[in-house]
């Protein structure tokens, strides 16, 4: 089969690979679509260390091309949606509430980590009955497969911020995840949502998606603007959807005491992430830290398919650009590069 993988830190490229194995647990997918993250720039920088043809992608949806022995739920031809995380169910992280951490650190993560990810025409799927699900008929392709990553980061970044209904939000950075973070506040009930943006297209996508003010940071000190919305109180909730040391001081600064600060972001850069000493009430605001990688597993999938059922959310708005498997190169160059306006790219197989 054809995959496009990460060869060495900083090049990527095609090559043959043949079709994964499966255990009895397990499930082989065929992709028909997929996304391109922000994370896979991160690992072909270096982010998680070395690795030699690696296969890339963690975004992907499918339909089941075989399933292990033990697979009682899903069948061959069945239309499915993987999320990004894949855990071992019954690992004592997953049992203990922190399925993302299953195994280790972050062991969840599996794809484009500890195996091959989903830029390929095969990927396989591990515990397969947990970690599957089914995609309604209703539900096309190019709007489920955000669910897989973009939707449920998204949202774990408003669930972990505890707002209150009726509460203030700041959400900062409106790429794909901290759009997604402020449609989730809305959907959660926040009485004010402020998006800190400064590039347009992404403004304008941040108040279609439950925006009440965009605070443009090349124009505006940020903590002063979102100090004044909420008249000197601060926020109850900031969400930090960069990854960036200067956007968590910043989401410190803002977030009134008492109040939360919601972390989504992936620091590829840096030793030390700073807290900003007397911001953090040197220690004792009651300001508290919540950090999360993407939810995965069946019944999450299932949650997130039932919002995009519902009509709540259509994340469909945040794919700019569309290539076929065979563009990959282009494709990845373009969302690496963040060239031509770029939010998100969408891979058909």
């Amino acid at each position: 089969m054809k995959a496009f993988v990460m060869k060495e830190i900083g090049r990527v490229g095609f090559m043959d690979k043949p079709v994964p194995r499966l255990g009895p647990g397990d499930a082989l997918v065929r992709t028909t679509r997929a996304l391109i993250c922000t994370s896979d720039s991160h690992t072909v920088q270096g982010g998680i260390g070395p690795r030699e043809n690696l296969t890339l992608g963690h975004e992907a949806v499918g339909v089941v091309e075989a399933v292990g022995s033990e697979v009682k739920d899903f069948r061959p031809g069945a239309r499915v949606l993987v999320g990004a995380i894949t855990p071992d169910w019954g690992d004592p992280a997953s049992q203990n509430g922190f399925p993302s951490q299953s195994g280790a650190p972050l062991g969840g993560f599996k794809f484009v980590n500890s195996k091959d990810g989903v830029f390929a025409d095969f990927f396989h799927v591990n515990d397969a009955d947990a970690n599957l699900a089914e995609i309604p008929d209703d539900i096309p392709d190019a709007a489920a497969v955000y669910c897989a990553d973009m939707m449920s980061t998204g949202f774990m970044g408003a669930e972990h911020g505890n707002i209150p209904v009726g509460g203030t939000v700041a959400v900062l950075a409106q790429g794909p995840v901290g759009l997604m973070a402020t449609a989730g506040a809305r959907l959660l009930g926040a009485g004010l949502v402020i998006g800190v943006e400064s590039v347009p297209s992404r403004q304008k996508l941040a108040q279609m998606y439950g925006a009440d003010e965009v605070v443009d940071f090349t124009k505006q000190d940020v903590v002063e603007r979102v100090l004044e919305l909420t008249d000197g109180q601060g926020v109850d909730t900031a969400i930090e959807a960069l990854g960036a040391d200067v956007t968590f001081q910043t989401a410190v600064k803002v977030t009134k005491p008492g109040g939360t600060i919601s972390n989504t972001g992936y620091f590829g850069e840096g030793e030390f992430v700073r807290i900003p000493r007397v911001e953090w009430g040197v220690g004792m605001a009651d300001k508290t830290i919540r950090t999360g990688l993407c939810p995965g597993g069946r019944l999450r999938m299932e949650r997130l398919l039932r919002v995009l059922g519902s009509q709540r959310v259509d994340p469909s708005h945040l794919t700019t650009h569309e290539f076929h498997f065979d563009e990959m190169e282009r494709a990845f160059e373009v969302a690496d590069k963040k060239l031509e306006d770029v939010v998100k790219v969408m891979i058909s197989f």
